[in-house]
């Protein structure tokens, strides 16, 4: 009885060390580079004028963290650099995020996707509630790009379909990836 007892508590102390050496693979580079990615991606997510019309995206190399898209307000660039500057693990920020130049039929075309994919869009206006849409909708000179995440290809093309129907476009392209798909 004192055998399975002793064998029982040695068992459980194992248990209870080997969690512990998990914490030694967090240290990892893998791990360090993963763990500053995400932080990246919360900082940009988190910054109070990023909205459904700015696209940010991020490379994360080493310490060097790239910013690259396209944001209406030149602060939520700034911001951006400043947010991503602070992180642990940052050495240096490369920000060539570009800022849309002020356009009051760039601002009306916008509005106007924004609308028709909230409204005629069926199921598409759950793609823009709360405050980091996955679907982002960058105008550039009259030149649209949909940009983000749509859960399947039918989603996808239906946002696609209806943003070419909105008049005052020259063109668009849909960036939208699909989520679980590979790439």
């Amino acid at each position: 009885m004192q055998k399975v007892l002793g064998l029982t508590i040695l068992i459980l102390g194992m248990l209870v060390i080997i969690p512990g050496n998990t914490s030694a693979q967090d240290r990892s580079p893998e791990f360090k580079r993963s763990h500053l990615e995400r932080s990246v991606r919360k900082e940009i997510m988190s910054l109070p004028y990023y909205s459904v019309f700015d696209a940010i995206g991020y490379k994360v190399n080493g310490g060097t963290v790239t910013l690259s898209g396209y944001v209406v307000r030149p602060i939520t660039k700034s911001e951006a650099g400043a947010a991503v500057e602070d992180l642990d693990g940052v050495s240096q920020v490369v920000n060539n995020i570009e800022v849309l130049s002020p356009s009051p039929s760039d601002d009306r075309l916008r509005r106007s996707i924004l609308h028709t994919l909230m409204g005629r869009g069926g199921s598409l206006y759950r793609y823009f509630l709360g405050t980091n849409p996955p679907i982002r909708i960058i105008v550039h000179n009259g030149r649209v790009s949909l940009e983000g995440y749509a859960d399947s290809k039918a989603d996808s093309n239906l946002a696609y379909m209806l943003t070419r129907g909105v008049p005052g476009s020259f063109s668009v392209t849909n960036n939208l990836k699909i989520l679980g798909e590979a790439g």
